[in-house]
């Protein structure tokens, strides 16, 4: 069997399209095809139903990919071992994380990281919802929930805070009742993907007046007026807001990292994620000290 008709069969199963595929392999639709077709004829068997939603796998397409990940996880190890050495980490890392550490922390982080590797080459994917690791959409992933299933390496970084802020401006609130006269900033509420980050369950306000899926856009929108949840972390960068309220509402969450139980036996993963937990640990501490 030719490993480069595997490599297509992941990337249509991981994408469930030849249309999400054909990019990822730098391949137009036509040979996606193709290649699937010719791998199915070599096995004796389909692999894919096309349904309305893409390509679903079937039963044998579901127990190849068990195998073909196996075998993927595999080569990557080797190919790991050629990517580490003394002087320093190589190759390209792509961490998944939630929009506020993407917009925040990792920026700074990972130019820490690639002054001491400067031939390591990092990917930061910003995504309002849990990065999917089984899908290889990401090396590494930062998430605020600890996950519960799957063959993951889950590690705690470290703890963060979060507050109401406002506009230094604005006359500061003496009472919940008070809060709820104010124009609320916060999450689209259905397109809230972790319990931890359903905020504003803590006030009991009820409707949301302006929001957004991203905690950079809703930095910006308490930078016009309104009241709503802020990592500490992410104050310094907006100097026009202040942390109100901190006598009657504080929050701490925690950001955990995540990789593939498989990357175990790579030195140069083990090496990536000790790197990332120190620096991340290191600029929440940083940040936080900032805010008066």
């Amino acid at each position: 069997m030719n490993w480069d008709d595997v490599r297509v069969f992941l990337a249509v199963a991981r994408g469930e399209s030849l249309s999400r595929a054909a990019p990822v392999l730098k391949m137009d639709v036509a040979t996606v095809s193709r290649r699937i077709a010719r791998l199915e004829e070599s096995i004796g068997g389909t692999l894919f139903v096309k349904s309305p939603s893409g390509y679903a796998m079937t039963e044998l397409g579901s127990r190849i990919f068990e195998r073909a990940v196996g075998a993927e996880d595999v080569l990557s190890q080797a190919f790991d071992e050629g990517q580490f050495q003394s002087s320093g980490l190589r190759g390209q890392i792509r961490i998944g994380a939630p929009d506020g550490c993407a917009n925040f922390l990792l920026p700074q982080v990972c130019a820490r990281i690639r002054e001491e590797n400067p031939e390591l080459e990092m990917q930061i994917l910003a995504l309002p919802r849990v990065v999917n690791l089984s899908k290889r959409e990401a090396d590494i992933a930062i998430t605020v929930s600890p996950p519960q299933a799957g063959r993951l390496l889950v590690q705690k970084i470290t703890d963060y805070h979060l507050h109401l802020a406002m506009r230094s401006d604005e006359d500061v609130p003496k009472s919940k009742e008070d809060l709820r006269a104010r124009t609320i900033v916060g999450y689209i509420p259905d397109m809230i993907f972790d319990s931890e980050l359903d905020y504003l369950g803590e006030l009991g306000t009820g409707a949301v007046q302006m929001a957004s899926n991203s905690v950079a856009v809703q930095l910006q929108m308490l930078r016009q007026g309104g009241i709503g949840f802020v990592h500490d972390f992410a104050l310094p960068f907006a100097p026009e807001l202040v942390r109100t309220f901190t006598h009657a509402v504080s929050l701490k969450r925690s950001f955990y990292l995540v990789r593939h139980a498989a990357d175990r036996r790579s030195e140069r993963m083990r090496q990536i994620a000790g790197l990332l937990q120190r620096e991340i640990r290191s600029e929440v501490e940083s940040l936080e000290a900032l805010v008066p």
